[in-house]
């Protein structure tokens, strides 16, 4: 492989690495930085913090001793996901192969990777809220006003009223939010950060709303692997959602609630003469990653399910 083709593969795997985080709906988790330590090919360690409450103060025995404890929780990251690609020599010439490059496997990463990565961060969180019992119940069509507020005055009951909350919905919530006279008078416009970059999202009484489509908003999905062929086909690749998933309506929590934690992303670049496959450029692409949901937090994740 040239220096050349290997300082691309670099330059796009960065350019790649940031249209994840930005152009995601859950990039933002990105953000929220964990003191992790990888051990082994895919455990990371995440510290856990417990004190002691506070006691009397004697005058004469002095402070009552108290304790601290931390302790290293193991997680395993779940997904990882990859896929290769290939462009016929004849396509392309080399001169031409940094922008076709880009514009391929952008696009890819635009239609199939940050698609799945919502899927899969929107259905951990769905199925932990819905395994606590952390639910709100009603018809978005006539109570969504309640069902918002109740997700909201739960989270703030648990945690606290300075958390920074985020509303993910769907379009039969966004459309009820809408036609709701007491949340649409009530929407306003605010800044949001992600990924460094600076975006403009709608919120309701400082909660941010980011619409999300039915397709990613799910308890429950299949992950193809991307060679199985048979019933069903997954040769294809891609997900699909299991049988047995719900539909997410709501799902409200703190901003600081969980982080996505990933191993790698890269993409690896062969030219033709290096391919021993055929006389193609090829395009390996990989993403090793997962949604690690603080334990603290975890009480801080409501949800309306159908």
């Amino acid at each position: 492989m040239s220096i050349n083709t290997v300082a691309l593969s670099e330059k796009m795997t960065g350019e790649l690495d940031k249209a994840v985080v930005q152009k995601s709906i859950t990039g933002f988790l990105a953000d929220n930085a964990m003191k992790a330590k990888f051990v082994g090919a895919g455990t990371v360690l995440i510290p856990n913090v417990e004190f002691s409450g506070l006691g009397d103060y004697d005058r004469d025995g002095g402070f009552a001793q108290g304790s601290i404890n931390v302790a290293n929780t193991a997680y395993e990251l779940v997904m990882d996901r990859g896929r290769s690609f290939m462009l016929d020599a004849q396509d392309c010439d080399e001169s031409g192969i940094p922008g076709l490059a880009g514009q391929v496997m952008g696009e890819f990463v635009r239609t199939k990777v940050i698609p799945e990565m919502d899927a899969y961060v929107l259905s951990k969180l769905g199925t932990l809220a819905q395994t606590n019992g952390q639910t709100v119940i009603g018809q978005p069509e006539i109570e969504a006003f309640s069902m918002f507020n109740d997700a909201c005055n739960s989270i703030y009951n648990n945690l606290g009223y300075d958390e920074e909350l985020i509303a993910f919905i769907n379009s039969t919530m966004w459309a009820a939010i809408q036609t709701t006279p007491e949340i649409s008078r009530s929407i306003t416009l605010n800044d949001f950060k992600q990924g460094g970059a600076d975006m403009k999202v709608k919120s309701i009484n400082g909660v941010y709303l980011l619409p999300v489509p039915d397709s990613r908003m799910k308890t429950n999905y299949i992950f193809y692997d991307g060679r199985t062929s048979g019933v069903p086909d997954q040769t294809g690749g891609g997900f699909v959602p299991a049988t047995d998933a719900n539909n997410i309506g709501l799902l409200v929590m703190p901003r600081r609630v969980a982080s996505l934690v990933k191993k790698t992303e890269k993409i690896r670049i062969f030219d033709p003469d290096k391919n021993q496959q055929a006389d193609a450029w090829k395009f390996d692409y990989r993403l090793y990653y997962d949604l690690i949901v603080k334990e603290s937090l975890k009480t801080g994740i409501m949800a309306y399910l159908y």
